[in-house]
C-alpha cells in the first residue's frame, strides 16, 4: 500500500508540472506588466552556507535579481530542523518580501520534532523548483567501496557505524537511510548536522564514516577526489555523476520516488496575486542559461508547480511522509 501512495504523489507531481507549465507559458507576459513588491526579498535559508538549498537560491539570485529589478539578500538561519528559519518566516510581514526555500524536511519535521510548533497551513506555498535524489559518499581513501561494504562493515559492527546527514532522525535524508535498513536488514547509527559542510568536514575528519547529500554542494569534493560515491536513491544514476550506480542496481529495492523536493514558501496569508507573481519570476528566472548549466550539473530536475498547484502537493506529500515516518517506525 505504501509503495502504492508514493508512486502515486510521484504522478500528481508530473501532472502538476505539467499544469504548471501550461499556466507558465499563460503568465509570463502578464508579469511583464506587473509589479513586484518593493525590495530587498529577504530569502531565509534553514542552513547554513554552502548546503544545497543555499547554493540553489545563491545561483538562482543571478538571474532573479534582474527579472524583479531588486536585490535577493539570502539569511542563513539554520537550527531545529528548519524551526529557526520557519520561526522567522511565519512571523513576517505576509507583503512577498520575505520567502525561503523549503525541502521534505519541512513536511517531515512538522509531523516529528515540529509536530504542534507548525503547520502547512502557517504558511503560503508559493512555487516548486526542483526535485533532487540523494546519494552516499566517503572519503576517497575509504575502505568502503560500494552498498555492500557498507552493509557488511555495518553487520560486522553490530550497527556501529556513523553516517552524517541533514536534520535529526526522520528527517528526509534520515529517512532515506532508514530505507536503506529495511532494504539490507541492518542498522545504522545516524548523526545530525545543520548543513552540507559540516556533513563534509566531519567526513574527512574522520567523524563520521558516511556522508549523505545532494550533489549539488558536493560536486566540487567529488572535483577534487576527495570524496567517492556509494549509491544514489532514485531511479536513474544523476548526469553529473554517470558511473554511479543507484541502490536498486546495486541489489537494494528501496522507493525510488522519495525525492528530494525544493520550493518557495513564505508566511501566511500572502495574496494569492502576489504569489503568482513571485511564482512566475522564479519559473523565469530558472530558464537562464547559467541556472540551467547549474542545473543540469548538479542532477537535479526542474519543477514547475505554481501556488495553486504546490499548496495542494504540500498537503498530499504530508501524507506520503506520514505513511514513511511510520514505515521507519518514527511515528505511530
Amino acid at each position: 500500500m505504501l509503495r502504492k501512495v508514493t508512486k502515486s504523489a510521484r504522478a500528481y507531481l508530473g501532472a502538476t508540472t505539467v499544469a504548471a507549465m501550461t499556466m507558465f507559458c499563460g503568465t509570463e507576459a502578464a508579469l511583464a506588466e506587473s509589479d513586484w513588491p518593493t525590495g530587498p526579498v529577504n530569502m531565509i535559508m534553514h542552513t547554513k552556507a554552502g548546503g544545497s538549498a543555499d547554493v540553489f537560491i545563491r545561483t538562482l539570485a543571478k538571474s532573479l535579481e534582474p527579472e524583479i529589478g531588486q536585490q535577493v539578500v539570502v539569511i542563513n538561519s539554520p537550527g531545529g530542523g528548519g524551526a529557526s528559519q520557519m520561526t522567522r518566516i511565519r512571523a513576517a510581514k505576509p507583503d512577498g518580501l520575505t520567502l525561503g526555500v523549503n525541502t521534505l524536511t519541512h513536511f517531515t519535521a512538522m509531523l516529528t520534532n515540529l509536530k504542534g510548533t507548525f503547520s502547512p497551513d502557517d504558511f503560503s506555498w508559493i512555487a516548486s523548483t526542483q526535485e533532487d535524489a540523494i546519494l552516499l559518499f566517503v572519503k576517497s581513501d575509504s575502505d568502503i567501496k560500494n552498498l555492500d561494504d557498507l552493509v557488511a562493515r555495518a553487520r560486522e559492527n553490530d550497527g556501529q557505524v556513523n553516517i552524517g546527514g541533514f536534520g535529526p532522525i526522520g528527517s528526509m535524508q534520515s529517512i532515506g537511510i532508514s530505507m536503506l535498513e529495511h532494504a539490507a536488514d541492518v542498522k545504522f547509527n545516524w548523526v545530525a548536522f545543520n548543513s552540507t559542510p559540516d556533513i563534509v568536514a566531519a567526513l574527512l575528519g574522520g567523524h563520521v564514516d558516511v556522508g549523505v547529500s545532494n550533489l549539488g554542494s558536493v560536486s566540487s569534493f567529488f572535483d577534487a577526489n576527495r570524496i567517492a560515491g556509494l549509491g544514489v536513491l532514485g531511479e536513474e544514476r544523476l548526469t553529473g555523476l554517470p558511473d554511479l550506480p543507484t541502490f536498486g542496481e546495486q541489489g537494494y529495492e528501496v522507493d525510488t520516488s522519495w525525492l528530494q523536493v525544493r520550493g518557495i514558501f513564505g508566511p501566511a496569508g500572502i495574496p494569492k496575486d502576489v504569489q503568482q507573481k513571485i511564482a512566475d519570476a522564479f519559473h523565469k528566472a530558472m530558464r537562464a542559461e547559467d541556472y540551467q548549466t547549474y542545473a543540469r550539473n548538479a542532477g537535479v530536475v526542474d519543477s514547475w508547480m505554481g501556488p495553486e498547484e504546490y499548496t495542494n502537493f504540500v498537503h498530499r506529500v504530508s501524507g506520503v511522509a506520514e505513511n514513511q515516518l511510520k514505515t521507519a517506525g518514527l511515528i505511530e
